[in-house]
């Protein structure tokens, strides 16, 4: 009986996979809070979103991120307003 290399290699990835999705299911505080603190921060769109909000209820662009704060939900202390668009992560 021969083993090939690639044989070697498939099962290795195997074990490495299983390996790290047994971590996964043990560490779950962890992965959970992560996943949280991810959820809890605004997108580029939603800030763009917010910006439209603001310009739909007041008829001018906002001009500071704590404008359109109450038409967002997450954190958008990484964003800026410049020249009526959201510029920050992802932007």
């Amino acid at each position: 009986m021969t083993v090939h290399l690639s044989e070697v290699a498939m099962a290795a990835a195997i074990t490495v996979s299983i390996a790290g999705v047994s971590y996964a299911a043990l560490n779950t505080d962890r992965i959970g809070s992560t996943a949280e603190t991810v959820a809890s921060r605004a997108s580029c769109r939603s800030v763009d979103q917010a910006i439209l909000g603001y310009v739909a209820q007041h008829g001018t662009a906002p001009t500071t991120i704590r404008q359109i704060q109450p038409w967002v939900q997450g954190d958008i202390a990484a964003y800026r307003i410049v020249k009526g668009r959201a510029a920050g992560p992802g932007c």
